[in-house]
């Protein structure tokens, strides 16, 4: 893991995003907390979805609204040329060292942008991992990643949820709708900022990265990652990262990783065949 300076960016200062964006609209996902797609007791629960414009979020980040939970822009899709090109002026559609050493463009570049909730400090999204190599370039506040390498997976237990999704009701409260078509999602339960030694017993890393800087993450690594929002020219911003997202080469590394997938589930599966599932039976 490494960052790298990444220099100045316009996007600093709300005005220059409501010039660029305040007639433009999309689906901003919301939700209570401000925890994005997180276990609920026995559910996977992904966010509502608001068709807002951009102006809105910047409204409340600016003070003049009020927040009906907590608003952010958070997608995978390569957002910031699909659905903001307004703020491409003046920026590299990749990086172009880092095109270089991948030999590749990356498949996507996505734009990020949150806020806290009323009583937060910080915005979460549980243990995950993905099949890409990522640069985060964050344009304002910091980035915080806690980090597990792929060695890890043996203590790093998966399970399966119902899925669901928050929705607004008529009182301006959120309740949680099963997804009853979907199936089941795998996911990391428990919360690595505040691990179960005795249960996980492995090491972590802990990355910062302030406005500026252009942190590196690798394909297939576990993390849990916080933004935290401050205080620039009086006015409380957003944390807003550009994300460039390098599909990942599917060689000896991928087979590691998928080798010590399916030793570790088999390793559960017996375990729970023998009925011995206990914290005294996890790995050593």
């Amino acid at each position: 893991m490494w960052v790298v300076l990444c220099g100045s960016w316009p996007w600093t200062e709300c005005p220059f995003l409501q010039s660029h964006t305040r007639l433009h609209g999309g689906e901003r996902g919301c939700d209570p907390d401000g925890h994005a797609d997180a276990v609920r007791g026995d559910r996977f629960v992904m966010p509502a979805e608001r068709c807002l414009p951009l102006s809105c979020v910047l409204d409340v980040l600016e003070g003049q609204a009020q927040p009906l939970g907590a608003l952010y822009l958070q997608k995978q899709c390569s957002n910031l040329p699909g659905e903001r090109p307004q703020l491409l002026f003046g920026l590299e559609p990749h990086v172009p060292w880092a095109s270089e050493a991948l030999g590749k463009l990356p498949d996507a570049v996505n734009f990020w942008l949150a806020e806290a909730a009323a009583g937060t400090s910080r915005r979460c999204q549980g243990n995950t991992k993905d099949h890409y190599e990522n640069l985060y370039c964050v344009v304002s506040e910091e980035k915080h990643l806690l980090l597990h390498p792929p060695s890890d997976r043996p203590f790093i237990p998966y399970e399966l949820y119902t899925p669901a999704t928050y929705q607004l009701t008529t009182e301006g409260s959120f309740k949680m709708v099963d997804e009853e078509a979907m199936e089941k999602v795998s996911w990391i339960p428990r919360n690595p900022s505040a691990p179960d030694l005795a249960w996980c017993p492995c090491y972590r890393l802990l990355l910062h990265s302030a406005a500026g800087e252009m942190p590196y993450l690798a394909a297939l690594w576990f993390h849990h990652v916080q933004q935290s929002h401050g205080c620039i020219a009086g006015k409380e911003l957003p944390w807003s990262p550009e994300n460039f997202r390098y599909g990942m080469e599917y060689d000896l590394k991928h087979s590691y990783c998928q080798l010590l997938y399916y030793l570790t589930e088999a390793r559960a599966s017996t375990d729970r065949a023998l009925g011995s599932i206990t914290k005294d039976s996890s790995w050593k």
